[in-house]
C-alpha cells in the first residue's frame, strides 16, 4: 500500500508528516519496529520504520547520515514517537529528509506501535488478497475470451475493460487490427482514428528506425516507451505478439497519467499470448479457405470449372459473382524459378497483404499462387491503380487483362495476362490493351488477333456485322473521308453516315480522336496482311 494511504488509517490519524512530503507515494510493504543504535542491518526496501528514538544519535551529522542511509535502503519512511526521547523530529534529520524526499512522520507517544503495525499489515494482506482475486478474475476472463473471441477486437475490448486502459493492436506493417477506448463506448463506438494518442503512422516510423527503442530489431520483450513530444506519442506499454519467431502484431497500452502496475503488465503479457493463439487459429482457417480459393480459381484458369450446385455455392462463399465483370490481375515477383525458401515466404507475405487490401476495399479475395506469380480476380469497379499503390516496388510488376464476364472467360483473361509476361517491366503496372500495339510491331501473332478482336469484335457480333466492318475499314483506309468512302462503296452519303453512327454506338469509337484513327488504320493493315496470307494458303 502507499504511505499516503497508511496515514489515513485510524492509528495514524493524529500523525504528522514533518519532512519529505513529496515522497508520500512510496510503497509500504512491511512495518518494522527497531530501537537499536544501528538499525540499518535490520531494515529493507519498502519497510515503514517505527522508532521511539531511544537509540537514535543526538549528533546532527550522525542524524543526517542515518537518514541518508535509510533512504538509500529504499524505506517507505520513518515514524518517530514524540514527545519522549525527542520532543520532535530533529531539525538536521528533517533537512536531510527534505532534500531526499524521504518521509519523516511524528507519531503521538500515546499511540501504540502494535496498533499501527496491525492496521497496516491487515491492509497490506487485504490488498494482496484483493489483488489475487482480481488477478484470478483477469486470468479467467482472458481464458474465456481466448475460447469465445470471434476477432481480435473482442480480445482488445475485454483487456481494455479489465485494466481500464486504452488498448490498440497494430500489425507490424502499421495497419490497425483492433482497438478499445472507454470514451468510444460512450459515443456509440465511433473511434477517432485521428486521435494523436494512437498515432499509428508515427509509431510505425519509430519501429522502422534501427536506432529507435522500439525498433523491430530490438522489440523482443514487453517494453515501456516514454512519451515523445516531437511525435505526439504518449507513454505506453508495448507487448510484441509472436508466433514462433515471427512478429505478427503489437499490443499497445496507453499509460496516460498513471503507469501500469504489475498486475496490468501481467494481464497485458497474457493477453498478448491469447492474441497470438487467436491469430494462429485465424491463419489456419485462412489457410484452409485459401486452399479452397486457390483450387476454385485454378479450375477457372485451367478451364475445368464445372458449374455444379456445390461449386456454385463455393463460388458464392468466396464472393465470386458469375454475372460480374472481372479482369485477371497478376503480381509477378523478380524471383528465380524454382523459388527459394525466402522467395516463397515473401510470396506468402505479399498474398496476405493482397487479401487484407481487398478486404479493406470490400472486394472478394479470390487468388492463387503460381510459382513467382500471385494471380487474382480484379472486379471491374476496382481500379488497378488502387492495388498497385499498395504493392509498387522495383522488384514487382503488375499485369492486368481485359475485363471479361462469367466463369468461362476467366481463362481468356489469364491467357491475356500470361501473353504479356515477356513484355513486362518491373516497377510498373501494365494493361493488356496498352501493350497490344508494341507487341504487334514486334510481330506477335496473338497480339494481332487480339487487337482485331478488340477493335472489330463488337461490330462482327452484331446484325450485318460484316458490312459494318467492311465500311469501317474502308473509311479508315481512305483517310476518314466521307465522300471518297461513299463513292468507293457505291452507297449514298446518308447511308454511310447511318452505318458510321451504328459503328460508333456499337464499338464506342471516337472517330475524331487521333489515337483511335491510328488504331483503325493499323487494323486495316493487319486485316489486309491476314487476308493475303489466307489467299496464299
Amino acid at each position: 500500500m502507499k504511505l499516503a494511504d497508511a496515514l489515513q488509517l485510524p492509528s495514524l490519524k493524529q500523525a504528522r508528516i514533518v519532512a519529505g512530503e513529496e515522497g508520500i507515494e512510496r510503497t509500504v510493504r512491511w512495518v518494522h519496529i527497531v530501537d537499536l543504535p544501528d538499525p540499518l542491518p535490520w531494515v529493507r526496501s519498502g519497510d515503514f520504520l517505527l522508532t521511539t528514538g531511544y537509540a537514535w544519535p543526538h549528533d546532527q551529522e550522525q542524524q543526517k547520515t542515518l537518514i541518508t542511509e535509510l533512504s538509500k535502503r529504499g524505506l517507505a519512511g520513518v515514524g518517530l514517537a514524540v514527545p519522549h526521547y525527542f520532543n520532535e523530529m530533529p531539525a538536521a534529520a528533517c533537512a536531510a529528509a527534505e532534500e531526499l524526499q524521504f518521509p519523516l512522520i511524528e507519531i503521538p507517544w500515546e499511540v501504540q506501535f502494535n496498533s499501527i503495525t496491525e492496521e497496516i499489515l491487515n491492509s497490506i494482506l487485504s490488498f494482496h488478497y484483493k489483488l489475487q482475486e482480481k488477478s484470478e478474475f483477469i486470468h479467467q476472463e482472458l481464458i474465456r475470451i481466448a475460447l469465445d473471441a470471434a476477432s481480435l477486437q473482442d480480445i482488445a475490448v475485454t483487456l481494455g475493460r479489465l485494466i481500464e486502459r486504452k488498448v490498440m493492436i497494430q500489425h507490424p506493417e502499421g495497419q490497425l487490427l483492433a482497438h478499445y477506448d472507454k470514451k468510444d463506448e460512450a459515443s456509440s463506438g465511433h473511434w477517432n482514428q485521428e486521435e494523436q494518442a494512437w498515432n499509428p503512422h508515427e509509431f510505425q516510423a519509430l519501429m522502422e528506425d534501427p536506432e529507435s527503442p522500439i525498433s523491430l530489431r530490438s522489440l523482443s520483450q514487453p517494453k515501456r516507451i516514454p512519451a515523445a513530444a516531437e511525435t505526439g506519442l504518449p507513454e505506453q506499454f508495448v507487448c510484441p505478439i509472436y508466433i514462433k519467431r515471427e512478429l505478427v502484431g503489437l499490443l499497445r497500452i496507453m499509460e496516460e497519467q498513471q503507469p501500469l502496475n504489475e498486475l496490468d503488465r501481467r494481464a497485458a503479457q497474457f493477453a498478448a499470448i491469447v492474441m497470438a493463439l487467436h491469430i494462429s487459429q485465424q491463419r489456419a482457417l485462412a489457410s484452409l479457405e485459401a486452399q479452397l480459393g486457390y483450387s476454385f480459381l485454378d479450375s477457372l484458369l485451367e478451364g475445368q470449372f464445372s458449374p455444379s450446385p456445390q461449386a456454385m455455392r463455393r463460388a458464392g462463399l468466396l464472393g465470386f459473382d458469375p454475372e460480374a465483370v472481372y479482369s485477371v490481375g497478376m503480381i509477378v515477383m523478380a524471383s528465380p524459378v524454382p523459388m527459394t525458401r525466402e522467395g516463397i515466404v515473401k510470396r506468402e507475405q505479399l498474398a496476405e497483404k493482397l487479401k487484407r487490401r481487398l478486404q479493406e476495399l470490400r472486394m472478394p479475395a479470390v487468388l492463387s499462387l503460381i510459382q513467382n506469380q500471385i494471380v487474382f480476380l480484379l472486379p471491374e469497379r476496382l481500379p488497378a491503380e488502387q492495388i498497385w499503390q499498395t504493392f509498387q516496388a522495383p522488384d514487382l510488376t503488375f499485369a492486368v487483362s481485359l475485363p471479361h464476364r462469367g466463369f468461362d472467360n476467366v481463362r481468356q483473361g489469364y491467357k491475356e495476362a500470361c501473353s504479356i509476361l515477356p513484355h513486362l517491366k518491373f516497377g510498373q503496372l501494365h494493361r493488356y490493351q496498352e501493350l497490344l500495339v508494341p507487341r504487334i510491331l514486334l510481330g506477335d501473332t496473338e497480339a494481332r488477333s487480339s487487337f482485331l478482336e478488340k477493335m472489330l469484335g463488337p461490330l462482327q457480333s452484331s446484325k450485318n456485322g460484316d458490312v459494318l466492318v467492311q465500311t469501317l475499314l474502308k473509311f479508315a483506309s481512305l483517310g476518314f473521308h466521307l465522300k471518297k468512302t461513299a463513292d468507293e462503296l457505291n452507297i449514298h452519303p446518308k447511308t454511310l453516315r447511318y452505318r458510321l453512327d451504328r459503328i460508333i454506338a456499337l464499338g464506342d469509337f471516337d472517330l475524331s480522336d487521333t489515337e483511335t484513327q491510328f488504331h483503325l488504320q493499323l487494323a486495316v493493315r493487319i486485316a489486309s496482311l491476314t487476308n493475303q496470307r489466307e489467299a496464299k494458303a
